[in-house]
């Protein structure tokens, strides 16, 4: 009797096993989290309903009706592709994220916008959804104080891209041309300290039309002989403050965050630990209208580092510095986002697209806080083309791989029935059921619309 109890025993340890490994063994999700996934996933398929059988939502996503609900949503929310400092082309950068289960993505490139046609073409041959991002460069000035620090705002923004465009762009315009100003500067000292660097390297290596960050320099640095990786570049000569580090024509962190607001955007504060005094840029850019910070990632610095040092336990050490700005974004009522950075160099250095596995509850939040921003920013272009129906004002509605919808097999041949088309992929049942949208849509509803 004794051996056949060990029998059992054996069996159903095995059986046990086996359901672990199939996943039997994961946690359940609370009633909480499961709210906030059905959230999530709506407005990652919000156009489910909208076709019988596939349709393209607000982002140009191609969706099949029949797919299968998948139970981990993830965002990256941090992607650089070569329209900056990336190595990746936009679609290539899609491309890969697909292949890491991702299935939001945010490209952020530093100071453009202009890779974000190409990335949510790509992203509609592989169901997946592109948020139109930037990552502008700012310098914060603390008072009473001479010196100036680099810091960096993401702005996310819905699929019309900024409410005021033009604004936004020549913002954006002005910062790139600083940029090249900035790297001829950084060839400069360089020269100077006898490390010859040739500007034609570096304006190759950055490619055509593209603004030259330190990333390209230090690249070149590594081509001609001068360092042995991009570490070593960055650690002797390009750190902030560094012998050949140089500014450009950053503008002041808090005019950054308050343009993203009056363009209808998020305002997300990034890698906050690479900042000598987070704390008070933070207090600082709150009170301008600062959304959010990045805190999910294993690189972030606790204010006391001496403390840190002693600590062996690695496992230990990254906690405690993931919950220094965890406690920071909740002193300041801020979201907790986060994402990769990723960049394509390579190396063990660097996080892999999609490795920032944000938990449901924060995506959660951080649609809450954008969706109705976004959604204002969506009302204010298309009530700009209802009182002034031109084609600059409708190239704004389609400005992110929105010209597909006017080819549709439906008639689109009036304002009226752009509109409805556009709030049926972009917005929820509820967010488009509001008075102000109805005058829109009244106002064109004799519009005509050259479909040429």
């Amino acid at each position: 009797m004794v051996g056949d109890g060990h029998v059992e025993k054996r069996s159903k340890d095995k059986k046990k096993k086996k359901k672990q490994k199939r996943g039997g063994g994961k946690k359940k999700m609370t009633a909480e989290q499961s709210l906030a996934f059905n959230s999530v996933t709506e407005w990652v398929y919000l156009d489910q309903s909208h076709s019988s059988s596939s349709s393209e939502d607000d982002f140009g996503v191609h969706q099949i009706l029949n797919r299968a609900v998948d139970n981990n949503v993830v965002f990256e929310l941090h992607s650089h592709s070569n329209f900056s400092d990336g190595y990746l082309s936009p679609s290539k950068l899609v491309e890969r994220a697909h292949c890491n289960g991702v299935k939001v993505l945010a490209l952020t490139d530093h100071d453009t916008m202009s890779g974000i046609p190409e990335a949510i073409e790509t992203a509609r041959r592989f169901g997946m959804k592109i948020i139109p991002g930037v990552e502008i460069s700012t310098i914060f000035c603390q008072r009473g104080s001479e010196s100036e620090e680099p810091v960096h705002i993401l702005a996310y923004y819905s699929s019309c891209g900024p409410s005021k465009y033009e604004e936004l762009e020549n913002f954006l315009a002005n910062i790139r041309d600083g940029r090249f100003l900035r790297a001829k500067d950084m060839i400069l000292k360089l020269n100077k300290l006898k490390l010859p660097l040739k500007w034609e390297h570096v304006a190759k290596i950055a490619g055509k039309g593209v603004a030259p960050g330190r990333l390209h320099v230090a690249r070149a640095m590594v081509e001609a002989g001068h360092v042995e990786n991009l570490k070593q570049a960055f650690a002797r000569y390009l750190y902030d403050g560094g012998p050949a580090y140089s500014t450009g024509s950053e503008p002041l962190a808090e005019v950054a965050v308050q343009l993203i607001h009056r363009t209808g955007g998020l305002a997300v504060l990034a890698h906050p630990w690479a900042l000598k005094n987070p704390a008070a840029i933070i207090r600082k850019l709150k009170d301008v209208g600062l959304h959010g910070l990045e805190v999910y990632r294993s690189d972030g610095k606790l204010v006391d580092v001496n403390f840190l040092e002693k600590i062996d336990n690695f496992l230990l050490l990254l906690c405690l510095r993931q919950i220094t700005y965890t406690d920071l974004a909740d002193t300041y009522g801020l979201l907790k986002l986060g994402g990769s950075d990723y960049h394509g160099r390579g190396g063990h250095g660097e996080s892999e697209l999609g490795s920032v596995k944000l938990p449901v509850l924060v995506l959660n939040d951080f649609l809450k806080v954008a969706r109705p921003i976004w959604c204002g920013a969506i009302k204010e272009i298309l009530e700009s083309y209802a009182d002034e129906p031109s084609d600059s004002n409708l190239s704004h509605i389609t400005r992110y791989g929105r010209g597909k919808m006017l080819k549709r097999n439906y008639p689109l041949n009036c304002g009226k029935g752009l509109v409805d088309e556009c709030l049926s992929l972009w917005l929820t049942n509820e967010e488009r059921q509001s008075a102000e949208f109805e005058a829109i849509k009244l106002k064109l509803s004799h519009v005509s619309i050259n479909q040429g």
